[in-house]
């Protein structure tokens, strides 16, 4: 589903036009990208849970030329599905 699905659905489920359905996702995008970058978890009830985690500098290859790289170290988004999602998804 794109973005422009997403639009549609909410738009039609909400009765709202799309460019209301589109301020309310990108406000939504938003929120969990602030909330993430200060270090809080985002939790939606029946989706699941968004948290940052920290991922230790390690070292790669380049697949091309199988050489080894460093990666550095970074901070990564995760999602953790419910158990309501996964119920619904088996």
């Amino acid at each position: 589903m794109s973005k422009k699905d997403l639009i549609d659905a909410v738009a039609n489920a909400a009765e709202i036009t799309k460019d209301k359905a589109n301020t309310a996702i990108d406000a939504l995008t938003a929120a969990i990208v602030k909330t993430l970058k200060s270090g809080e978890e985002v939790t939606l009830a029946p989706l699941g849970k968004f948290k940052v985690t920290y991922r230790e500098a390690r070292q790669g290859r380049n697949p091309s030329t199988g050489a080894t790289v460093q990666i550095k170290a970074a901070k990564v988004a995760k999602f953790q599905a419910s158990k309501a999602l996964k119920d619904a998804l088996n």
